[in-house]
């Protein structure tokens, strides 16, 4: 039977976790449960995204998956599982899901970097802050996001302070 921090994950009711907690199982099948050290908000932010996303793939909107398979990432659901170390190709791109997925999600609204660090690192998430900004500036470059400070456009590679991450023109 489902736990309270089941419930919490945003996994459905019904659904038991394996012994290690690494996934659970619903209706038979076993799925990677979502990394229970995203902060609650964060968690529902990701969980919102998802469930938008995946109406837009019912009415066939034309990045639909793609928001959705960032989403997932983002939760820990896919890609490099959030119970391995925290580094290399697997994990950046989970950072970079976790940055557009916020971004779709806040809409006009800014995301902090930290935010970023807070939804993958859980409590170690200080020390992500140079990787955040790393592949934040790679997708800054892609025109995927847009870095700003006091509303100005800036690049993170090289601004000291703290910036804000909005939506670019090609996400």
């Amino acid at each position: 039977m489902a736990s309270d921090s089941d419930a919490r994950s945003g996994e459905k009711a019904g659904a038991v976790r394996t012994a290690d907690g690494h996934h659970v199982v619903i209706d038979g099948r076993r799925w990677r449960a979502t990394d229970p050290s995203i902060p609650d908000g964060f968690r529902q932010e990701l969980v919102d995204e998802l469930m938008a996303a995946r109406r837009a793939v019912k009415s066939s909107e034309v990045d639909a998956r793609r928001r959705v398979h960032d989403a997932k990432t983002a939760l820990g659901e896919r890609g490099a599982p959030w119970w391995e170390e925290r580094t290399g190709d697997g994990f950046d791109e989970r950072i970079a899901a976790a940055i557009r997925a916020l971004v779709r999600k806040r809409g006009e609204s800014s995301i902090c970097p930290s935010d970023v660090a807070r939804t993958v690192g859980g409590e170690s998430w200080r020390g992500l802050m140079p990787d955040v900004r790393r592949v934040a500036a790679d997708l800054a470059d892609r025109d995927e996001i847009r870095v700003t400070q006091k509303g100005e456009p800036v690049s993170i590679r090289t601004v000291r302070g703290p910036v804000r991450i909005i939506r670019g023109p090609e996400i």
